[in-house]
């Protein structure tokens, strides 16, 4: 064994732990998203233009089914990314998971099932989150239509992060405290229970600005939309020409100006 190595090793490879349950969250989340926004999007729309206020009501009911299905993961997804973490607070119980499977079962076993779901009720007001990107993509892109036949790689790359940090910078205080919920180990103090109601949105929400100021509510957002705007613009850009080429392979007209 050579401790020094693995204790180099160790350091190289923090920044990427938890990458594996990301990726399936992502995977997941993503599939049960754009299924849902897009299948709705054909039975609605059904040949004809669409419009702002009509992608902004698809894009809220595709992200409540996506909630919904793919809570649990994210929750896991959150503990093994912060798992060995060192934390300033007190509060904060430790968690020692072996992976995606052993953090189901403690979870369950521990604190029931119910906990696979915590954080939801602010994920649900996170719908907005994905609606309101979509809704300002699908805006961008018919203005640009309008001007030209179809749009490039590089069209679609920047409306497509200009619309993430459109609603990542609205929707961040929230996004802050989904995170804490989702890891389910912090306690309100006196009475010792595990956060998860709307009383306690709002609790944690009044701590950030009592202890960080007003700007704590926005700690970390410019990390956050490096991460998230460069995701979700790759992401648009290849699910767009995935569905041009899929479109193209079977034959179909795909009309892009939906």
């Amino acid at each position: 064994r050579f401790p020094y190595f693995d204790f180099f090793l160790s350091i190289r490879l923090a920044p990427y732990r938890g990458w594996f349950p990301v990726i399936s969250s992502l995977c997941c989340s993503n599939f049960v998203y754009f299924y849902t926004f897009n299948s709705l999007k054909a039975l609605w729309v059904k040949g004809q233009h669409s419009t702002t206020g009509k992608d902004l009501v698809l894009g809220v009911v595709a992200g409540v089914a996506n909630v919904l299905l793919t809570t649990p993961l994210w929750v896991v997804n959150t503990r093994l990314k912060l798992q060995g973490a060192k934390f300033r607070n007190e509060d904060i119980v430790p968690t020692n998971y072996k992976g995606i499977i052993d953090a189901f079962h403690q979870i369950i076993r521990d604190e029931g099932v119910l906990a696979l779901w915590n954080g939801t009720f602010p994920s649900l007001l996170l719908v907005f989150n994905p609606a309101i990107q979509f809704m300002f993509y699908e805006g961008f892109k018919r203005k640009l239509l309008k001007r030209q036949v179809e749009l490039t790689s590089l069209d679609v790359f920047v409306i497509g992060a200009i619309a993430k940090a459109v609603a990542t910078t609205l929707t961040y205080p929230l996004q802050t405290v989904q995170s804490i919920l989702r890891f389910g180990r912090h306690r309100l103090n006196p009475e010792n229970r595990t956060l998860g109601s709307l009383k306690n949105v709002f609790y944690l929400l009044r701590e950030r600005v009592r202890r960080f100021g007003l700007m704590g509510l926005y700690k970390g957002l410019e990390a956050k939309l490096l991460q998230t705007v460069l995701t979700a613009a790759l992401m648009i850009l290849v699910y767009e020409k995935l569905t041009a080429a899929t479109f193209t392979v079977m034959g179909l007209k795909h009309s892009r100006r939906h």
